[in-house]
């Protein structure tokens, strides 16, 4: 048994001491900021394939899984490989995930009669280390069983790589050996070794099942993503050069996995190079295999038996730190109800990835002129420079890719499992904030990403905004630094924080344990915050003396980009709203600027920025003025939205998620009577009130369900969460006249929701993007694992 690997990165303690006597730490192989991008290095990227590997480099190395049925025609039709909900998979998804080092996941294929287990580990080292996973699979039914799978790996940019095992026209011998190099990479290899107990069915005399049947080729640059489809290309043609020479049409029906197969060469025409490799396993019972990355560099590379021994320690680790982050056991949760928590949990960071290429902008429109038409077409796209962001994504299958109203949302659960992954997230977004301020609302970033959205939805305009949600997942971090230095004071936490900075637990805090770190990390974010909060005020700043109004400052906002049924760049597309104007206010977006200019003065005066603080504020305090101002309304006793009837200002009032952001954002006192007025809102089942959790509106407004019905009714968690949140944050343990009234809605609430999707959960395998008020009956894409994941932290009362 191969030793355990001895890290020679220095410990915590030892890091944070040189850093403080500002010393130089020659020896070590790893700053911490180093050793915590390596510990990143690789992951299971690739969230919208079902299993697929990356680094985080543009133009790298990557992998991915493929299967099909063999036991009929059809199943070559139905390769599985990108998540997508037609495939009538019946629940998939991480089981366990702890976002650095280990996953487990289990996909119920029922229609190809599969139930497969992809479990991956990784092995601290330079150049990122080394990576496994075990690929298991077992059949569902009691009928004939053969399945094809297959592993293909391609490498872009820089270097090359090389199958150095023997050819063989027939197949590939286990273990197969791959060598490789990258700049970034360094040198590697790669072996796929097979279990003991498989077996296959038998081939044709050219082939032999029982072996690996391969192929290799060059791929252009940027085109490994379509690897299906040059894969399936080439079991065709193989296929229909092997069915000419079939005994009958029978055997090609009842036995095709002898046709469906790889060709066994190397097709390179002249002056190429191979870069693509693809490798198939037909299997008739249940099987195993392994996929092992080791970089050559590595004291003490990884092998299967290690891998399986790892495999068992990270599980056990993981759901000891599961239990100590969350309480769930404590708290009186079931098993079962903690197998689903972890779930949520897993499936949201099994949904992070790495994305690199341009996307697709109009600037056509000067960002601080008035809108002239309100049709929201594209008038001059252009692709951009490729950038590159690390994020989590609201759904594998449907949108696998980066939506800054999702993800500050999102980052409430990562930083609350894992600080610093979640830091290095919220700064790869901050990183792209423009010259001017502006950020995307949805980062579609290369060619494989805008395949999965239509073009009418793929530009980007430059003077729409959308809701700055990254600042409610920062100031739960400035939570976090406040809870863990006042827990150091109060002798609560150890002062000292033993370790090595090849362990996940140090490196998922090192921006809690060190001061110096989490400085830094404000440092080189606010400046950009503070840009897009100057980009915020000056392009959806609203008109208050142009059209009358009466205010005491001219803090004042509405959303650009509206169209007549659609606030796209709200993140509420089809809530009701007023004409679209230049004359429209929304009370959302003066509620979000609310905020974020309160979380900037908190950030500034953490930096020692007392003239920001100043103005911070002034600002703060001059934009809740206004929110009463303007907002209120004495007729409806809610906040409402404005919008222009003959070019007079009035006020919209809808009453549903829109009406409550002044309460969720916690803008409003324990004593005001507004606070009032909304729980009547919250508590009405003729309003919002269900027994599946908050309606998003009225079941009174004549708006409700109709049309496309997105933002109508049906319940969000993310909404539902931030209600949660602000009463127990700010009211129900608070003096107040509705104290015992938020205390009372909150426990009803929040029972609702984890009923709602729990239940749903057991009933379907999967957790959706929306809930039904009628009978909390999932809804529309799933698995949804972005902020609908947010019903752990609303089981472990983490606000």
């Amino acid at each position: 048994m191969p030793k355990e690997r001895k890290s020679t990165w220095p410990s915590l303690t030892t890091v944070s001491t040189l850093l403080l006597l500002g010393s130089s730490f020659v020896q070590a192989s790893f700053t911490p900021v180093e050793a915590a991008n390596s510990s990143l290095l690789w992951g299971t990227y690739r969230p919208n394939l079902y299993f697929g590997t990356r680094p985080r480099i543009p133009n790298s190395l990557m992998t991915g899984l493929m299967w099909f049925d063999g036991t009929n025609v059809q199943g070559f039709q139905n390769i599985r490989h990108a998540c997508d909900q037609g495939d009538g998979i019946e629940g998939y998804g991480y089981k366990k995930h702890d976002g650095r080092e280990y996953a487990s996941q289990e996909i119920n294929d029922t229609p190809s009669n599969v139930h497969i287990t992809t479990e991956f580990i990784k092995v601290p080292g330079s150049k990122g280390g080394d990576w496994g996973v075990r690929i298991r699979g077992t059949p569902i039914y009691d009928t004939d069983f053969t399945s094809n799978i297959l592993f293909y790996i391609g490498l872009e940019g820089s270097g090359g790589i090389d199958i150095m095992s023997k050819i063989s026209k027939k197949g590939l011998e286990s273990p197969i050996r791959l060598e490789g190099d990258s700049s970034e990479l360094g040198d590697f290899e790669i072996q796929i070794v097979d279990g003991p107990l498989n077996s296959s069915p038998v081939g044709r005399s050219d082939q032999d099942l029982s072996r690996t049947q391969w192929w290799g080729t060059q791929v252009p640059e940027g085109e490994i993503w379509k690897a299906k489809d040059y894969i399936s290309g080439s079991i065709l043609a193989s296929a229909r050069e092997r069915v000419q020479t079939a005994e009958s049409e029978q055997e090609i029906l009842q036995q095709p996995y002898k046709f469906f197969s790889l060709k066994n060469t190397l097709d390179e025409a002249e002056g190429e190079v191979a870069n693509f490799y693809a490798f198939q396993k037909t299997f008739d019972n249940t099987f195993q295999f392994d996929v092992l990355f080791r970089s050559l560099d590595s004291e003490d590379p990884i092998t299967s038996e290690s891998l399986g021994r790892k495999l068992q320690q990270k599980e056990t680790q993981f759901n000891t730190r599961f239990e100590e982050k969350f309480h769930l056991m404590q708290k009186g949760f079931s098993q079962d109800q903690v197998d689903f928590a972890q779930f949520l949990l897993s499936n949201m960071l099994g949904g992070i990835g790495y994305f690199h290429g341009s996307s697709v902008i109009d600037r056509s429109h000067p960002p601080m002129q008035d809108e002239e038409s309100f049709a929201g077409e594209t008038i001059q796209p252009q692709l951009t420079a490729p950038q590159s962001l690390f994020s989590a994504t609201p759904s594998r299958p449907f949108f696998p890719r980066g939506f800054f109203w999702d993800e500050g949302f999102h980052q409430l659960l990562i930083g609350e499992w894992d600080n610093d992954l979640s830091l290095d997230i919220i700064k790869s977004w901050i990183s792209l904030i423009d010259e001017n301020g502006w950020i995307g609302r949805e980062q579609i970033l290369g060619d494989e990403a805008r395949s999965k959205v239509p073009l009418e939805f793929q530009t980007q305009f430059h003077h729409y905004a959308n809701p700055p949600t990254l600042y409610l997942s920062i100031k739960r971090y400035i939570d976090r630094l406040e809870r863990h230095k006042q827990d150091r004071m109060l002798g609560l936490d150890s002062s000292v924080k033993m370790g090595s900075l090849d362990d996940p637990d140090i490196l998922a805090n090192l921006h809690l344990e060190d001061e110096t770190l989490s400085n830094e990390w404000l440092l080189s974010v606010y400046p950009k915050l503070r840009k897009n909060w100057e980009w915020f005020r000056a392009t959806q700043r609203g008109h208050v003396e142009m059209f009358g109004r009466e205010a005491s400052s001219n803090e004042a906002y509405r959303w650009r980009g509206r169209t007549p049924n659609h606030a796209l760049t709200s993140g509420l597309d089809d809530y009701p709203r007023g004409k679209p104007s230049i004359g429209e206010l929304h009370v959302d977006l003066h509620s979000w600027m609310a905020f974020s200019t309160g979380l900037l003065k908190d950030i500034s005066s953490k930096l020692g920025y007392a003239s920001d603080v100043e103005e911070y504020t002034k600002v703060q305090q001059d934009i809740l003025t206004t929110l009463e101002e303007l907002h209120w309304s004495e007729e409806e006793n809610m906040f409402c939205d404005q919008a222009l009837e003959e070019g007079i200002p009035v006020h919209i009032c809808h009453k549903g998620y829109v009406s409550l952001f002044p309460m969720t954002l916690g803008l409003l006192a324990p004593d005001s009577p507004k606070l009032g007025a909304i729980l009547d809102i919250i508590e009405s089942d003729k309003e919002l009130w269900s027994p599946h959790g908050l309606r998003s509106l009225s079941a009174s407004d004549r708006f409700y369900g109709t049309e496309e019905n997105y933002w109508r009714g049906p319940i969000w968690l993310n909404i539902n969460y931030l209600t949660l949140q602000s009463l127990h944050n700010n009211y129900m343990d608070k003096p107040g006249p509705y104290q015992e009234r938020a205390k009372d809605i909150y426990t009803k609430l929040r029972n609702n929701l984890i009923d709602t999707v729990y239940k749903d959960y057991k009933k379907t395998g999967y957790v959706w993007e929306q809930y039904s008020s009628e009978n909390g009956q999932g809804l529309r894409s799933h698995p949804f694992t972005g902020w609908t994941s947010l019903v752990l932290l609303i089981m472990a009362e983490k606000y």
